[in-house]
Parts: structure tokens; C-alpha cells; sequence
């Protein structure tokens, strides 16, 4: 089974837009929170009540979708949440690109603006 097949089958929905109104069809990629031991080099903040991890999470996608190259006014939503791709890179199995790798974080729609998630002090 290819990458793209696999991540359609078992992936969840996401789509890439614009605020031109463009959108990407529907494709699957992996959208999951990044565990505690991945997190120690974001921008998370260690509280007396835990640790707030300001919604970071990792994306794997099918190469044919590179969000590597996309500007800044390009937003990844997934089941009606919408994420800023932070970081992102190619991975590769020999010379053939495989998928691509991201730390996304959550947008906050904050009165008709969005705002990335900040953490309160």
C-alpha cells in the first residue's frame, strides 16, 4: 500500500486554506498531540497545576501535499480545527520523498480575528 492510500485509509481528514477563500481537496494525514517528552523544545510553559502545552501537535502528511513551500497566509484545518504550521520537513526513504513532518499549533478564533493560542499568565 502506497503512503498516500495509507494515510487516506487510516488518517483523518485535513485540507490546506487560504484567506482568499481557496481550499485543497480533502486528503488524510496524521494530526495527533505531541506527547510530554517531545514537547521540551516548544514554546510550552511548565505551571504549578501541570504542563500547558498551547495545542502543539504533529502532522504527517503525503508528500504530495509539501506545506514546506506554502506562505504564511495558508492554515491546515483538520474536523473544524484550524493550525499554523510552525515547522516543517521532508522526510525521505532512500531519494524518494516520503511524507512530510510538522509541529502544528492550534489558531483561536478570538472576535472574528485569529490569534494563535496564547498562554495566559
Amino acid at each position: 500500500m502506497q503512503v498516500k492510500q495509507f494515510m487516506n485509509k487510516y488518517g483523518r481528514p485535513v485540507t490546506l486554506n487560504r484567506s482568499d477563500g481557496w481550499r485543497s481537496e480533502r486528503y488524510g494525514a496524521f494530526v495527533q498531540p505531541l506527547r510530554y517528552k517531545n514537547k521540551m523544545y516548544l514554546y510550552g510553559v511548565n505551571t504549578q497545576i501541570g504542563y500547558n502545552s498551547q495545542g502543539h501537535y504533529l502532522y504527517i502528511g503525503p508528500p504530495d501535499h509539501n506545506i514546506i513551500e506554502l506562505d504564511q497566509n495558508i492554515w491546515l484545518e483538520c474536523e473544524g480545527v484550524k493550525y499554523q504550521i510552525d515547522r516543517a520537513e521532508k522526510v525521505y526513504a532512500g531519494t524518494e520523498l516520503f511524507y512530510i513532518w510538522a509541529v502544528i499549533r492550534t489558531i483561536v478564533e478570538d472576535d472574528g480575528e485569529s490569534a494563535i493560542e496564547e498562554v495566559a499568565s
